[in-house]
């Protein structure tokens, strides 16, 4: 860390409480596991977290900035009109401005809200049927499923209304012909929710290729999910393998914590 950079960050780190700054460090490490995983599409899409508080600020990447030049200090923070709390050269992106402030308004438990534009997630957001019951990964995803159509590029702010009936209660969003999302209580929830729903798509999309008949899982084992995924995880959730994730990227890309 330059001498820079190091007064930048400390500029930052002192003007927010301790909450925020973890919650700045695990978005920004959140964006680098992105970028790590090849789910960023160059500079288009968002991942957001909502500051503790009443004042329904969320951080949000500066547009223009690759995802794993995101930091802790650089993140934006702003309010729920678009306007920077924290005064920086970097612009917000209209359409991730719309979709985010939509989810965030309308779900309360909504800490994070994570969006993608990958190959397979797009592929399967283009099929009439959707995500397919074919595979462990899937389950997972459609016990909290839903889809919303496509309206073109997000920028107006009725389309919000429309977003937020649709996505309802679910923690997992086909955007039609447009990608993918996941809505967390924490970031470790959506990131792992991407994981899987990601996983997902990608399966989907090879087992289609093969050219074979697919056997769809029987749904009551969907039904039954919500207990498989608490055993998985100890009842943690997204928690149980976040601090794994946090080393790698100490090992390997530490610039997060900026």
């Amino acid at each position: 860390m330059n001498a820079s950079t190091s007064t930048e960050t400390n500029a930052v780190r002192n003007a927010v409480s301790a909450e925020e700054w973890q919650l700045r460090v695990d978005l920004a490490a959140c964006y680098r596991l992105v970028a790590m995983h090849g789910w960023s599409d160059l500079v288009f899409t968002h991942i957001t977290a909502r500051v503790p508080g009443p004042e329904h600020h969320f951080l949000i990447n500066p547009y223009g900035l690759m995802f794993d030049e995101i930091t802790a200090s650089n993140l934006l923070k702003i309010d729920a009109q678009c306007n920077k709390i924290i005064d920086s050269p970097y612009p917000v992106n209209p359409a991730g401005f719309v979709i985010h402030s939509a989810v965030h308004e309308a779900r309360e438990d909504a800490q994070c809200v994570l969006h993608t534009h990958t190959r397979a997630g797009i592929a399967v957001s283009a099929q009439k049927n959707g995500v397919l019951p074919i595979s462990q990964q899937s389950t997972f995803v459609l016990g909290s499923l839903a889809y919303h159509g496509y309206e073109g590029v997000a920028i107006r702010d009725d389309e919000k209304a429309r977003l937020q009936a649709n996505l309802g209660r679910a923690n997992f969003l086909v955007l039609r012909n447009h990608g993918l999302l996941t809505v967390g209580k924490t970031i470790a929830d959506a990131f792992l929710s991407m994981y899987t729903f990601e996983n997902t798509c990608q399966i989907q999309i090879a087992a289609q290729t093969g050219g074979s008949e697919l056997t769809h899982v029987d749904p009551r084992i969907v039904e039954g999910v919500g207990h498989a995924m608490k055993v998985q995880t100890g009842g943690l959730g997204g928690s149980f393998v976040w601090p794994a994730l946090i080393r790698k990227l100490d090992r390997t890309d530490p610039g997060f914590r900026q």
